[in-house]
């Protein structure tokens, strides 16, 4: 049930076309994150709007609540949040080690138990405390239940500063988790199609936190694996933007050509046009509908602050580069307006706009590369956008 296809190449720059039980996704694609089986402040409808062909969602959160059991009592995670594109649901790596120490929920102004062994993970839950462990296995059990169409595989992420020996120690842990979780999928997925289910495929994760050896021995041996596609993971988290690019070539002479990569964690306009350029095929990241808070958009000169002064009593609109709805119809003092207050038309519209226009800049990513013009794409973004920032 996954097709692949690569229609064109320019240069470093790839365009494929994959086949998936529920629709074919283009790439270069950004991915909203629907942490919660719901993109924060988007309607289904509006993702359609915006051309969105996938959306992820945290597998760590939907166990938790409302259960991945439930969401299987109403056939699958599709059909539970009325979204009947491609979906993507993460392993919770990240989520399980980012909780040691939460300061929130639960655990506020105290310490997290996260233990971890060859064989399972044990922490507790920040909302209440509760003990859970987890296990490469039963991590693919509870995707399997959710019922995305692809799954990522269940891996370690070790913090930044872990010295090179405990490095390698959970780079090594994570490579054999990709191949429980790998064995374990192929086991889910003859169920699957015995209960007239579709096949999900797994996404394994290139691990290394700092080190350049562990990241090339990593990128060599996760794509080793029998897998549709690679993933790189958390290099984003750790390193500064001309280092994420470095290590980006770094490791691409180890990377299948004909597997699609997903880099995980990259949510701005620079990032994807650097990071596309770099032989990268997809990206997701919350950023876009966080960074309202502190009233930001996004645009093709920059990030805007709707909140400064300066925009008190400017009619402008947003970008006038971009077409979405928001910078249609929507002045910047008006905008400014909403965030200052706090109201919700405020956050849904800047969320909506920051969306749009990451979806929309890989679409035209995409268009680029097809006419073998991706060069001339990247320099006119650049020409406008804050030089400052080009490395």
């Amino acid at each position: 049930m996954f097709k692949f296809e690569l229609k064109n190449t320019d240069n470093k720059a790839r365009a494929w076309v994959f086949q998936t039980p529920h629709g074919k996704i283009e790439t270069p694609v950004f991915m909203p994150v629907g942490t919660k089986s719901t993109v924060k402040w988007i309607q289904n409808s509006e993702l359609d709007e915006m051309w969105a062909q996938i959306i992820l969602n945290n597998t760590y959160h939907l166990y938790l609540k409302p259960g991945d059991k439930i969401v299987k009592h109403f056939w699958w995670i599709h059909k539970f949040s009325n979204y009947n594109k491609p979906m993507l649901t993460d392993s919770w790596g990240f989520q399980v080690f980012s909780l040691w120490q939460t300061g929130i929920g639960w655990f506020k102004n105290k310490e997290s138990l996260v233990k971890i062994t060859e064989d399972w993970v044990h922490f507790r839950s920040f909302i209440d405390g509760s003990k859970h462990y987890f296990s490469a296995e039963n991590v693919m059990d509870i995707q399997s239940n959710l019922g995305a169409d692809i799954i990522m595989a269940f891996d370690e992420c070790a913090p930044g500063t872990s010295d090179w020996n405990y490095a390698k120690k959970a780079m090594e842990r994570t490579h054999r988790w990709a191949i429980r979780s790998l064995e374990q999928v192929q086991k889910n997925n003859q169920k699957r199609l015995e209960e007239w289910s579709y096949e999900q495929a797994l996404f394994p994760i290139i691990q290394w936190v700092t080190y350049d050896d562990l990241r090339v021995e990593s990128a060599r041996f996760i794509s080793s694996l029998d897998t549709h596609w690679v993933a790189i993971g958390w290099l984003s988290v750790w390193e500064a933007k001309p280092e994420m690019y470095r290590v980006l070539e770094i490791i691409n002479p180890e990377l299948p050509e004909n597997k699609p990569r997903y880099l995980m964690w990259i949510g701005t306009p620079e990032d994807l046009v650097e990071c596309i350029y770099r032989w990268v095929d997809m990206f997701d990241c919350v950023l876009p509908t966080r960074i309202w808070r502190h009233g930001t958009a996004f645009s093709s000169a920059w990030y805007i602050k709707i909140t400064n002064e300066k925009f008190k009593l400017s009619d402008e609109y947003l970008d006038p580069t971009c077409d979405c709805k928001v910078c249609k119809t929507y002045s910047k003092w008006y905008l400014r307006h909403l965030i200052q207050e706090n109201e919700m038309l405020g956050m849904q519209l800047l969320s909506y706009h920051n969306l749009y226009f990451l979806v929309n800049l890989a679409k035209r990513a995409r268009k680029a590369i097809l006419e073998n013009n991706y060069d001339t794409f990247r320099n006119d973004f650049w020409s406008k956008y804050d030089v400052n920032l080009k490395k």
